[in-house]
């Protein structure tokens, strides 16, 4: 195998793992693997719908048997719905008294896909939390269909408001629901404040549920929910997530968990850590519905034996911002998809390279396309003592293919003895027939890297950039108003321009060797394009113009070291002078002659006996 083939063969395995990497990344994307789980996903939402209506069915039957008691949460029972509606700067909570919580939460510096502000709890979508409580022996009710007293709203001396529901009771029992907003804060602290506990709840057992429901927020919904819903956790202090798997079972202490999306999520926090729980989850299988996925998560804890006692929750209704969520429970920055699982080895890069650099290039310039665009000139620069040597070898094998042209005929059609002759030219030439591809493979973790970097920064959600009018989701210049399978619907323009520049620069690379009798070698530099068309079309805008202006970067490198920097003439003398001179072969050059020459002479004798 001669340098040239060596060449492209690398670029090749380069473009094929990259191939890979989009396939794995995007498979929930893809028709065959959503007609092979439709099937499952049907029985699972069957299951899941029926247990959500049986446990409506025992809320109604608990709810029924309340309203008969005389123990003096009959009020709880019959009162009418009252709200309260406290703002900060960034949310916008209305609390209801019936189960004393918030029944709508919205994010007031975010829009959604239809221009209105994002609600992370939406009244029509039945997200609450509840827990049992005894009401009188052998009866019991959830908390979220008693009514709590109007909600007492008080401004507090460190700017924080505060509301409490205080649930009527009998005389020595108490509930209180104490939430308090802070200035500038995603975060909210939720008091439990309990009186006589040991009557409310059975053996001390604190159950707590939370039934979750993601709507709709980005305006590729397909995307949104195919690839970034997921359910976070910090058990025993360890960050895991499920995206994929339906079911978790807590066995120990959880710390918190979030519902999150692509760029929001809502966690709930405990101070003092739940001692176990379980989760189920499901997406909605449903393309017209706006309910992306349903959420039941359980999770316990002891309530403290004594007169009274609180229990000291917290609640994160926010966007997935890295130094937002760094401040909050510990690990919660992991909620954004960084680099996980087989991808792990990315997120340093992305945390201490990546992240740093574009938050200053932000921090001077406004427009987020120029930020991507510097960027990537860094890149560049970081990896260009790489990528060099991978021009320069290029270079030097251009400079050679009259020599490669003109040992080719005077072989003939030998391919064995064709590769014996190639390795020996780039030996007296000083060429590294793996200078080529090493290089570029190297740079493999950067694009790993940056493609978990751009499909999770919520700074570029709703940023336009050229024609692109959100940087966060694929630019579409023409909507086909049918969808191709394996391409989509729409014609990304960031994608065209990255897939051209992808397909010149394999032109360019072919244009350097010798030609190839094998089929496959010629017809690569146009297959390669069309497979990476089929993934870039539905991919963020703002990756495909990072790769797009990589690739013009390329171009102009490899035209400016052909022409300014190799001298093909030296480079020619180079090659006289080393031909003359004796020179040792390395050990694997060695072993690979002796295969091509073992292979020779059993090309022969099978010819002779033939």
């Amino acid at each position: 195998m001669g340098m040239d083939r060596n060449t492209i063969i690398g670029f090749v395995l380069l473009g094929i793992l990259l191939f890979l990497y989009l396939f794995i990344s995007t498979k929930n994307s893809n028709e065959l693997q959503r007609q092979k789980k439709v099937y499952e996903d049907s029985v699972a939402l069957v299951q899941f719908r029926q247990d959500s209506l049986l446990k409506i069915q025992e809320a109604q039957k608990a709810k029924a048997l309340a309203t008969a008691d005389t123990t003096g949460f009959n009020k709880a029972v019959t009162n009418t719905e009252h709200v309260s509606v406290i703002e900060n700067d960034l949310l916008k909570i209305t609390f209801t008294n019936k189960g004393g919580q918030p029944k709508e939460v919205v994010l007031k510096k975010f829009n959604g896909y239809d221009s209105t502000p994002v609600k992370l709890v939406n009244p029509a979508s039945s997200n609450y939390f509840s827990y049992s409580i005894n009401t009188s022996n052998n009866q019991s009710a959830q908390i979220s269909d008693l009514y709590f007293d109007e909600g007492v709203v008080t401004k507090n001396a460190d700017g924080s408001q505060s509301v409490d529901f205080r649930l009527p009771a009998p005389s020595g029992e108490s509930i209180t629901h104490h939430f308090t907003i802070h200035p500038d804060s995603y975060l909210i602290d939720w008091d439990i404040q309990v009186g006589s506990p040991e009557k409310l709840f059975t053996q001390n057992n604190f159950n707590l549920t939370w039934h979750a429901v993601l709507d709709r927020i980005q305006s590729n919904k397909q995307y949104e929910k195919q690839r970034s819903l997921s359910i976070c956790f910090s058990e025993d202090n360890n960050f895991d997530y499920i995206s994929q798997k339906l079911e978790k079972s807590f066995d120990k202490p959880v710390q918190w968990l979030s519902v999150s999306q692509q760029f929001f999520n809502t966690t709930l926090i405990n101070k003092n850590n739940f001692a176990s729980g379980a989760v189920k989850w499901q997406r909605e299988p449903s393309d017209s519905s706006d309910v992306l996925a349903r959420a039941d998560i359980n999770l316990q804890t002891k309530i403290q034996p004594s007169a009274s006692t609180d229990l000291s929750l917290q609640i994160y209704y926010g966007p997935n911002d890295y130094s937002i969520l760094k401040k909050q429970a510990a690990g919660m920055d992991k909620i954004i998809d960084l680099g996980r699982n087989l991808y792990s080895f990315v997120r340093p890069i992305n945390i201490w390279i990546i992240m740093p650099v574009f938050n200053f290039f932000k921090s001077l310039i406004g427009s987020y396309g120029i930020v991507i665009l510097l960027l990537t000139l860094f890149i560049r620069l970081l990896t260009s003592p790489l990528v060099y040597s991978s021009y320069l070898s290029g270079a030097k094998m251009k400079a050679l293919r009259p020599e490669i042209e003109e040992m080719k005929k005077r072989v003939g059609g030998d391919q064995q003895q064709v590769g014996v002759e190639q390795m020996k030219l780039f030996r007296e030439a000083g060429v590294n027939p793996l200078g080529g591809c090493i290089p570029a493979l190297l740079q493999i973790p950067i694009f790993f890297a940056l493609y978990s970097f751009f499909n999770s920064n919520i700074a570029l959600r709703g940023q336009s950039f050229l024609w692109s009018k959100d940087l966060s989701v694929f630019d579409s210049i023409l909507n086909f108003g049918f969808s191709i399978p394996g391409y989509g619907n729409h014609v990304s323009l960031f994608a065209l321009l990255a897939v051209v520049t992808s397909f010149l620069i394999s032109l360019y690379g072919m244009s350097m060797t010798p030609d190839q009798s094998n089929p496959a070698m010629k017809y690569m530099p146009y297959i390669m394009p069309v497979m990476l068309l089929l993934f870039f079309n539905s991919l963020p805008s703002a990756l495909t113009w990072y790769y797009t202006v990589s690739n013009v970067i390329t171009l102009i490198l490899q035209w400016v070291i052909q022409t300014y920097i190799i001298d093909h003439e030296k480079i020619l003398a180079k090659l006289q002078e080393n031909r003359t001179k004796p020179k040792a072969k390395p050990k694997w050059q060695e072993r690979f002659e002796q295969m091509q020459e073992a292979q020779k002479k059993a090309q022969q004798l099978q010819n002779k006996k033939k």
